[in-house]
């Protein structure tokens, strides 16, 4: 497709704001009206048409797509996106660790136990830690405080972390990549810390470290879209 229009603004429309290509206001892939919540997320949005060459790049609207994700699908269904979301917490990544006399364990342990700690005294909830890969369940309770914790976020935020959680294969960093002090590519190293483990071990391949870089780029971006959603 090539560009077809020339300006690109951001205006108030029922109760938020909304794109518009030379004053037609935008709406989602699914035909819905693309209203975000804040003008920083709107102006993001804007700022993706404006860079834009003459050969439209539908690869380059992630923030768009997100936002298109929380209207289309979240927003109609939420329950089912928060159950998808709760599987992550089932299976985290940060609850199987190496065996204790293995070197990588102590590396889990540095970068993991203050990320659930933390998580674990603000909801006031518990996470079984595991050495190995055999699967055990998450206490209940556990599972049920997250549920409510997902069901408290507005849609755009599910959005984020419908991006966030899959990246990290774990819910936990997801989570943390939330707070308002957060460093996302801090995170995402500390999620990836078992393949970065190996890649110290055993040097590193230049096509999977142009993917991890795509990955770590697409996690830090969901994170700031979930900022510009909270305005």
């Amino acid at each position: 497709m090539r560009r077809f229009w020339k300006e690109v603004s951001v205006g108030e429309d029922s109760g938020g704001f909304r794109v518009a290509l030379d004053g037609r206001p935008l709406k989602t892939q699914g035909g819905a009206p693309q209203i975000v919540p804040s003008r920083p997320l709107a102006e993001a949005l804007a700022e993706e048409w404006r860079g834009q060459s003459e050969v439209v790049d539908p690869r380059a609207f992630p923030m768009r797509d997100m936002a298109d994700l929380a209207i289309d699908q979240i927003g109609p269904d939420r329950p089912a996106q928060i159950a998808t979301l709760l599987r992550y917490a089932e299976t985290d990544t940060l609850c199987y660790r190496a065996d204790p006399e293995e070197p990588l364990f102590r590396r889990q342990q540095e970068l993991w136990e203050p990320l659930m700690q933390a998580i674990e005294s603000r909801c006031r909830l518990r996470f079984e830690r595991v050495s190995g890969i055999v699967h055990r369940p998450q206490p209940a309770e556990t599972l049920e405080k997250l549920r409510a914790l997902l069901e408290e976020q507005s849609d755009f935020t599910l959005a984020a972390l419908a991006t966030l959680t899959p990246l990290g294969a774990s819910l936990i960093v997801a989570l943390a990549a939330l707070e308002e002090d957060a460093d996302p590519a801090v995170l995402f190293a500390a999620a990836n810390c078992e393949e970065d483990w190996q890649v110290e071990l055993w040097g590193a391949d230049a096509g999977a470290a142009e993917v991890r870089a795509a990955r770590e780029a697409a996690f830090v971006l969901a994170a700031r879209f979930a900022g510009l959603a909270r305005g």
